[in-house]
């Protein structure tokens, strides 16, 4: 019964970075690291993929998230607006009756 290993994240990309520097054949790599060359080609190909977020431009993530939280903010503003309104209108319909009785 074999027993799987995990490698550490650092183990990963250092795996990496060596083999995409070419100084070393990627099967020398393998085979100083104990690692199989399509494990190799499988992390390779990971950090190729996500290494592009690491330069995205951070400053707009979450912009749909503050856009719905803006438009629900005003749609709150507006209803207690109107609100507002109503109230105004009937505190002044109720202070001209109060007047009238002479209260």
């Amino acid at each position: 019964m074999s027993k799987r290993r995990e490698f550490s994240a650092q183990f990963k990309l250092e795996t990496v970075l060596e083999g995409l520097r070419g100084e070393k054949s990627i099967a020398q790599i393998c085979r100083e690291r104990d690692i199989t060359d399509s494990l190799y080609y499988k992390w390779r190909d990971e950090f190729m993929q996500n290494a592009p977020a690491i330069f995205a431009d951070k400053r707009h993530q979450g912009t749909d998230e503050n856009t719905e939280r803006v438009a629900e903010l005003e749609r709150l503003v507006g209803r207690l607006t109107m609100e507002l309104e109503i109230a105004k209108k009937a505190s002044g319909l109720l202070g001209s009756r109060w007047k009238a009785n002479g209260r």
